[in-house]
């Protein structure tokens, strides 16, 4: 069967034909689409009309190739929502997480809920811009649109609502927002009453898998499609990306890497208690009611953000050449740490990290190959103390670590990782979360019977790269207690 995977992420999108056949599953890029943050009056937006059509337009396409598709899924990034109103209209366009809107939120909301009862409420990372910040500020600066919301809709349940007319919100999204507790699996009230919002104003919450409707007559006319089902598959790109994870036992840990890194553990249930609020580790909803725990760290964000400079001062380039000078570059001259918090959208990432260098007393890095490498040996050191505390929590021993998405191409990386925490590491697949996505639609329409299936089915279609500890681990050792000492430094 055909199965028709959408999967937005914060800074482009793509539709996908994915096929299951024979125990094995392919996929065949349809479009691929900019998903550009649109900067108007000092807040920083989405263009979900610009997705919408994007979306029509792939469909189309499939259409006009005569392919029948057997249902629809749509993964996004985290935390996101738009505003509908009673007549089903976009109030605004939605505010993207980059917003600045939401600095220092979190310790305003604390004072009306303590910062440990929101964590046990719902085993959440306090991150600036999850939902319930942003619902927050929107609150307090008697935003429009919040105040006319009907409905608040995820941004894939936003979209899917945009196809077929009918409004849910999926589990996996709506656990990233900081609102949803992951025993009841239902959003808080006293959370949501918190920030100004109320729970009438949310779809029913729908488990990875369920049926929303299907495409609405005009969709239809637009696409030249029939009444192609739409399935809430995961909705988060990062639970449909672990769900593609291709493996047969528990002894893992998962980096998903790409804009993001997101480093964790899957679980039977969440992990809620005073290590993980101190540490800061978040519990996020998967397939089968599974908890996705993990540590969000900021990724190849650092770099990309280096090449658009780069770009702009005539020096454009690419991967390849990006390793080819980091291979040239001194190693361990300078070191940061990703999660500062000036790293986070700043004016200019060289010029932040330039400073962040400054002020822990090591050479400011100067070229391309010196700026890389800083962000590879520091990602890397920091995947090792996230995967340290992971070893408290696991329940089985992590022997190894999966890395999937798009940093899984990464050869230079993944060595460094793999040199980094002394274990082996096993790279792909990279389209991991249209994997995930259409994995779910099979599962729905009973070509796949299970998450061990569908893992089965995917391991079976990827070829993993493998990639083993060299003799530099003394080397990294050294750097290790050196990372730990400069960011102690810096956080104090």
């Amino acid at each position: 069967m055909n199965y028709f995977a959408i999967d937005l992420g914060a800074t482009s999108g793509r539709t996908m034909l994915c096929r299951v056949a024979d125990g094995r599953i392919s996929i065949e890029e349809v479009s691929r689409f900019a998903n550009p943050i649109i900067e108007v009056r000092n807040h920083c937006y989405w263009d979900i009309l610009h997705l919408y059509n994007e979306i029509i337009k792939g469909l189309a396409a499939v259409a006009r190739q005569g392919i029948a598709i057997e249902s629809i899924g749509i993964d996004t990034w985290g935390v996101d929502f738009v505003c509908f109103g009673a007549d089903g209209a976009i109030l605004s366009a939605p505010l993207s997480y980059r917003d600045p809107h939401t600095a220092g939120m979190p310790d305003e909301f604390f004072k009306t809920i303590p910062a440990s009862s929101v964590y046990a409420k719902t085993g959440i990372q306090v991150m600036d811009f999850n939902s319930i910040y942003q619902l927050f500020a929107m609150s307090r600066a008697n935003n429009s649109a919040l105040a006319a919301a009907d409905k608040i809709l995820f941004m894939p349940d936003a979209l899917s609502y945009l196809l077929t007319g009918e409004m849910v919100t999926e589990y996996s999204i709506a656990s990233t927002s900081q609102l949803l507790n992951p025993v009841t699996k239902q959003l808080d009230e006293e959370l949501l009453r918190a920030v100004g919002a109320r729970p009438e104003q949310f779809a029913p919450v729908v488990m990875p898998g369920t049926r929303i409707g299907v495409l609405s007559p005009e969709v239809q006319r637009l696409t030249g499609l029939g009444a192609v089902p739409v399935i809430a598959v995961a909705g988060h790109d990062t639970a449909s990306a672990i769900a593609a994870v291709p493996t047969a036992d528990e002894r893992y840990a998962y980096l998903s890497s790409g804009t993001w890194s997101l480093m964790g553990i899957e679980t039977a249930e969440p992990i809620i208690n005073d290590f993980s609020y101190r540490e800061n580790f978040t519990n996020e909803g998967g397939v089968d009611g599974t908890t996705r725990f993990l540590k969000n760290i900021c990724g190849m964000w650092l770099l990309e953000r280096c090449r658009a400079e780069w770009k702009t001062a005539g020096i454009d380039v690419d991967h390849a050449t990006i390793a080819a000078e980091v291979a040239k570059a001194e190693p361990f001259r300078s070191l940061i740490y990703p999660d500062a918090k000036c790293f986070a959208n700043p004016t200019s990432m060289l010029d932040a990290i330039a400073d962040y260098c400054r002020s822990t007393g090591q050479p400011v890095p100067e070229g391309v190959g010196a700026v890389a490498r800083c962000i590879f040996e520091s990602l890397a050191l920091r995947y090792r103390q996230v995967i340290e505390i992971l070893d408290d929590f696991a329940p089985m021993p992590i022997e190894r670590l999966n890395i999937i998405g798009g940093g899984s191409q990464n050869a230079l990386l993944n060595q460094f990782t793999c040199d980094s925490i002394g274990r082996r590491v096993l790279a792909g697949p990279t389209e991991c979360t249209a994997l995930g996505n259409a994995a779910m639609q099979a599962r729905a329409a009973a070509e796949v019977k299970s998450l061990a299936d569908v893992r089965a089915v995917i391991a079976a279609s990827v070829t993993l790269v493998e990639y083993n500890p060299t003799a530099e681990r003394n080397t990294w050792n050294s750097a290790y207690d050196r990372f730990l000492e400069i960011t102690k430094k810096y956080n104090n």
